[in-house]
Order: structure tokens, then C-alpha cells, then sequence
């Protein structure tokens, strides 16, 4: 037998599962949400979503045109964040800004950083705070429903009042003002079933994401003026953007962490900033800034969770 080992660089594990394969899993993940936004915002809804994508689409494209890299559109990546963006977009925002924003969220956040894994932190989520932060008012002025053309509050804007939504069920089918996709609960949670089934992601962020709000909400609801904390605390659960990102966002491979432990205290820190900024905060949403946060504190996280090597120079 030889005495030589054949030595080889990483990765040394190797699978079937692609990216594009995955980046489609979650694009036929974001269907129901996304048609369903069509239908309750109208055409004007999917015009949005169709000009978001396109700038993500062109603008990696002539990004690694001008910098000479590799074409790496077929990888499906920028196609899921330009359509997550979209989802986190009213559907009477401007097309300039969202164009502006896809543009934002590829050549910003992930291509000068290296490109896809080696972003730090969510494009959409990125782009969509850039554009919170740079374009308040269309940002934050929403339709109530295809049929109605005027602006209206969100179930959340009732909630940071101390007060409650006039309509549990219809938070929770969706049929309320708010972005594209992030209104009907049942259509978001259908999606991540079948990111569940197809093991793209991993039950302990969301879970964890969405328990530890719940017990915050539980702790520290007690601001009512009006109604029980019990209805309170499912309307905070199906209002704003909790549950897309949950499922879809803080799940993002390049941006959570990757052991087991890491990734429940990675959903607990996020559920705890949204917490904060949901009840004691100035704004009534605060579920983009709360990935954001814990997305940065990912290389922390995963240096205090490694496991233990068993033997040599680990726990006795």
C-alpha cells in the first residue's frame, strides 16, 4: 500500500444540490405570496415586480461585463433577490426607485463584496433600508387593496398605537394594506413548507425567530390601551414582514450562520432587535433592521458556536 495521502484543497464535501437548483426551489417558494400580492395590489403590483427583477438582472449582468468576472446570472441569485425586494416593496412605488433599489442591492451589497457568499449581510434586506432610509414617504405609503387607489395605514401603524386591527382572519389571509408580499400569512407559510420538505432551509431560524418575538411581545405587550394581549399578540405575529422574513431572509445561506447552536441564537437575537424596535421603537415594522443587525453579527456567532473538536486541544 502507498505511504502517500492524496492531498486536495476544499471543499471536501461534495452534493448534487446546486445553486441554481436551490435559488429555483425558492423561487417557486415565493409563488403563492407573489401571486396572491398580484392579485390583492392589482397590475400595478406586478409591474413592480417585474421592473425590480430587471434591474438585478442588468445590473449584474453589466457588472460583470465592466469588471470582466464571470456571468453569473445563471445562477438564479439575482432573480431571487430582485423578486424578494420586490415583495418588500409597496406596489405604488415609483419604478425609478426600484430600480434604483435592485441596482442597490446587487452592485452594493453582494457583487463589491465578491459576489454571491460573500455578501455580509441580505441584498433585498439592504437595498430595501437603503431605500427606507433615502425615500421615506413613497417607501411607507401603501394601498389598501386592488380596488382601492388611495393610501392607507397598515394593521401595524393600529398596533404601535396601543390598539388593535379591526380583522384578525383578514391579517391573516392577507386581504390588508402593507407590501407586496408580505400580507397573507397563509401564502407565506405555504412557501416555506415547501422549503421545509425540500430541506433548502432549516426550521431552527424561523422557529426560533418567531418564538423568541413571541415571548418578547408576551413580556413586554402590556402597553394596551385596548383589547387582551392573547389577539395582540397574533396580529403582531401577522403583521408586517415578520413571517417572509423568517422563512425567506434570515434563512439566506451567505448571511446565517451554519452550526446548529448558531443558528438558534441567531434567530433569537433576531427576534429580540425586532422586539425592540416593534415596542419601544419610533417605527411600527423593524424586521429588515433585525436580520440586518444579526447578519453582522453572524462572524461572532459562528466563533462562539463552532463545536468542540473531541480528542487534542478540545473539551475534556
Amino acid at each position: 500500500m502507498s505511504e502517500f495521502y492524496n492531498v486536495t484543497s476544499s471543499p471536501h464535501v461534495r452534493s448534487r444540490v446546486s445553486t441554481d437548483k436551490i435559488m429555483l426551489c425558492v423561487i417557486i417558494a415565493l409563488l403563492p405570496a407573489t401571486v396572491f400580492g398580484i392579485y390583492n395590489f392589482g397590475p400595478r403590483a406586478l409591474a413592480v415586480i417585474v421592473v425590480t427583477i430587471a434591474s438585478c438582472l442588468v445590473s449584474e449582468f453589466l457588472f460583470n461585463k465592466i469588471a470582466h468576472r464571470k456571468q453569473s446570472v445563471g445562477d438564479l441569485s439575482c432573480i431571487v433577490t430582485g423578486l424578494l425586494l420586490a415583495l418588500n416593496l409597496s406596489s405604488t412605488i415609483p419604478f425609478w426607485i426600484a430600480i434604483v433599489g435592485g441596482a442597490f442591492a446587487i452592485v452594493v451589497v453582494k457583487m463589491l463584496f465578491g459576489g454571491l457568499g460573500q455578501n455580509f449581510m441580505n441584498p433585498a434586506l439592504g437595498a430595501r433600508c437603503f431605500l427606507l432610509l433615502s425615500f421615506t414617504g413613497p417607501m411607507t405609503s401603501f394601498a389598501a387593496v386592488a380596488t382601492d387607489t388611495t393610501s392607507s395605514a397598515t394593521p401595524l401603524s393600529y398596533l404601535a398605537d396601543g390598539g388593535l386591527y379591526s380583522d384578525t382572519l383578514a391579517m391573516f389571509t392577507g386581504r390588508i394594506s402593507g407590501t407586496i408580499g408580505e400580507t397573507s400569512v397563509i401564502c407565506i407559510l405555504i412557501g416555506a413548507i415547501f422549503l421545509i420538505a425540500c430541506g433548502v432551509i432549516d426550521i431552527r431560524i424561523p422557529g426560533t425567530y418567531i418564538l423568541t418575538f413571541a415571548i418578547f411581545v408576551i413580556l413586554f405587550g402590556g402597553h394596551l390601551t385596548t383589547g387582551d394581549l392573547g389577539q395582540f399578540l397574533v396580529q403582531e405575529l401577522c403583521g408586517g414582514g415578520l413571517m417572509l422574513g423568517a422563512f425567506f431572509m434570515a434563512t439566506d445561506y451567505a448571511t446565517s450562520p451554519i452550526t446548529p447552536r448558531g443558528k438558534i441564537l441567531y434567530g433569537i437575537i433576531c427576534g429580540a432587535l425586532l422586539g425592540i424596535f416593534r415596542l419601544f421603537g419610533a417605527s411600527a415594522e423593524g424586521c429588515s433592521y433585525s436580520i440586518i443587525f444579526a447578519n453582522m453579527l453572524v462572524p461572532l456567532i459562528e466563533r462562539v458556536t463552532v463545536p468542540k473538536p473531541f480528542g487534542k486541544g478540545g473539551e475534556r
